[in-house]
């Protein structure tokens, strides 16, 4: 009972007023500093209410456990399933991401290889690991979870992983097992995927101690459908010249679609931002403040240099206005339908975009480039992610020739600084935008 009261406080009551405390303080201590003049254009004001609301949201997790259900579970997983159930989610991904800027990657590394991780694993798995290990966290404490929930849509390192966090923590393991999809989907690819789901509900709902509700679930598949929707709304509005903010802000408030998903406080926080964005474009407000050149970025972000990348790219006009991985979460949601939750869950989480051939990566990427009038991309080759860094030499070569844009095959890594030369990689890229010329 004080462990449910504690956890409803946190997310109700105190965490919110220690929050806005927080910010006034912060404000407070700006107060009368004129703003650094530099290569960006005016920050979004919604940015203060996405940290407001990650924050509360890690805040409250320090509680869960103990007060409700708790499932750590892969960024490509059917969350919707979960939640008529009460579950907290944590997103490891997610987290790791937090640890990448905040660049305690390598402590956390070191911890995972000490006890027999190599560093060849994905650096988010490195990063989990270690804060299993360790208990070092960002965020203060992490919920032990209850419930383990993976699908292998996005790579097959997350099924290892999620198995040695079920040794660990000793508690349910389920793998949603998604066939990879050439085009698209068969009817018996979905049917297999789908009896995964109800199996999935039955160990869930065993572990919760509740029943799906089915008016509940289709309320939740509503909200998820309807936040895919006004994310990608929100990508949209960098169609406009200049753009209203650069894709490397698309990284970061891209956080409540990956972790809230089918909440009302991820769709609530979407209408925000995209009134923002729609008055900076009515105003001709831009991301940066001379917009010459707008590229495409393919792959996850290096989390650990985000800030070092767009400042070095906005102090030349270039612009990264469109992104693959943000745009993943845009698309997923589009086959999600209310009136069929379990068969639409199935067919939108089988065709996630790793879980799909190079051709439709292609199709994508070129698609990308015209819609947002790209004149350049930079195809991210992620040491940690070799499922989305595969074929993209094949990638360079035909967006080169099909569109003749300039592309750049930039070699790092999403999270693990150690494997991110930083001068020579600051010298190609530099090269690049001289080739603009």
């Amino acid at each position: 009972m004080l462990r449910r009261i504690q956890y409803e406080l946190s997310g109700h009551l105190v965490g919110p007023a220690l929050l806005r405390a927080k910010e006034w303080r912060r404000r407070r201590s700006r107060r009368g500093r004129a703003p650094k003049a530099g290569p960006f254009g005016p920050p979004l004001e919604s940015t203060r209410k996405l940290k407001e609301l990650m924050s509360l949201h890690y805040l409250q997790g320090r509680f869960a456990d103990g007060a409700v259900p708790v499932a750590w579970v892969t960024s490509g997983f059917p969350v919707e399933l979960l939640r008529p159930l009460g579950f907290f989610t944590l997103y490891p991904e997610n987290h790791a991401a937090m640890c990448g800027v905040a660049r305690t990657v390598p402590e956390l590394s070191d911890a995972a290889e000490k006890v027999g991780y190599s560093r060849d694993l994905c650096s988010y798995a490195r990063t989990d690991l270690g804060c299993v290990a360790t208990g070092k966290t960002p965020a203060g404490r992490l919920p032990k979870p209850d419930l383990l929930a993976c699908c292998t849509n996005i790579c097959q390192t997350v099924l290892y992983w999620y198995k040695a966090l079920a040794q660990r923590f000793g508690v349910p393991l389920v793998v949603i097992d998604t066939p990879f999809v050439y085009g698209e989907a068969k009817p018996h690819h979905v049917a297999y995927v789908r009896e995964q789901l109800e199996e999935l509900v039955s160990v869930a709902e065993r572990v919760s101690g509740r029943r799906v509700d089915p008016q509940e679930l289709v309320e939740v598949t509503a909200r998820a459908k309807e936040g895919s929707r006004l994310w990608g709304e929100c990508l949209a509005t960098a169609r406009s010249r200049p753009a209203p903010w650069t894709g490397f802000d698309g990284f970061f408030h891209m956080a409540p679609i990956v972790a809230l998903r089918g909440s009302e406080a991820c769709n609530a926080y979407y209408r925000l931002l995209l009134g923002e964005l729609k008055d900076r474009v009515a105003r001709g407000i831009g991301g940066i403040r001379e917009e010459r050149h707008r590229l495409l970025w393919d792959n996850l972000p290096m989390w650990f240099a985000v800030r070092e990348l767009s400042t070095l790219l906005a102090e030349e006009g270039f612009n990264f206005v469109c992104t693959s991985y943000t745009n993943a979460w845009a698309e997923a949601g589009v086959r999600v339908d209310p009136a069929d939750p379990y068969g639409s869950i199935a067919r939108a989480y089988t065709h996630i975009i790793l879980n799909q051939d190079l051709t439709n990566r292609l199709g994508i990427l070129r698609r990308l480039a015209r819609d947002y009038a790209c004149d350049g991309a930079v195809l991210h080759s992620d040491r940690s992610c070799k499922p989305y860094s595969i074929g993209q030499v094949d990638l360079k070569e035909r967006l080169g020739e099909e569109l003749g844009i300039r592309v750049l095959l930039l070699e790092a890594d999403h999270n693990d600084p150690r494997a991110w030369a930083a001068e020579p990689g600051a010298n190609r890229i530099a090269a690049f935008m001289e080739s603009f010329a």
